[in-house]
């Protein structure tokens, strides 16, 4: 992953029409993007995603600030895309677990499908929890937006996105799901001691 000084080099240029800059700044944030999405719109994560690298591209000219602005305007956008979205096709989220493609094995099959599997799992139990929990978890932890970012894109006050990260990190802590998975890592140490 590039560091922010990458980046920020990286959107100045984009901002002037390099094309190489704004395809380091999609390599970079794309995969952000798509979980962040997976647990908002559930299978059209991609189209929706789409559409918000669309929007970016038609905008960016116009995009004032630094890298940690540039993410935070990213993940507006893709949340205002994907409440259109959802709006559009009059549907609810969709299960996450159908997304993951747990057939399909990557060449080097042990770490990658391991990977897969845990980021399809936590992605499936994130998308569990009450929506503002949901994308407030998402947004702090998996993309790494601080408060006051996560805060614009929500349209919530800082206080308002702490306490639904912390009530989200705290129901997923205490589902069963994840209580037996702690339980069967911590027996399998205790077995190779």
């Amino acid at each position: 992953m590039l560091a922010d000084d990458d980046l920020g080099g990286a959107l100045t240029a984009a901002r002037e029409g390099d094309e190489t800059a704004f395809a380091i700044l999609w390599c970079a944030l794309q995969p952000a993007v798509l979980r962040y999405l997976r647990v908002v719109v559930g299978d059209p994560a991609e189209d929706v995603a789409s559409e918000t690298w669309l929007q970016v591209a038609r905008d960016l000219r116009g995009f004032r600030g630094e890298i940690g602005d540039f993410r935070g305007w990213l993940f507006r956008i893709a949340r205002h895309r994907g409440i259109d979205h959802l709006r559009r096709t009059g549907r609810r989220r969709e299960d996450p677990v159908e997304v993951v493609d747990q057939g399909v094995l990557a060449p080097d099959a042990a770490a990658q499908t391991e990977e897969a599997l845990s980021t399809g799992w936590a992605l499936s139990l994130i998308a569990t929890l009450p929506r503002d929990q949901a994308e407030s978890v998402m947004l702090r932890v998996v993309a790494g937006l601080d408060v006051a970012t996560t805060a614009k894109v929500l349209g919530k006050r800082t206080g308002a996105v702490r306490i639904a990260t912390m009530r989200g990190l705290r129901r997923l802590a205490a589902h069963p799901e994840v209580t037996a998975r702690n339980e069967k890592k911590a027996t399998g140490v205790a077995e190779e001691v």
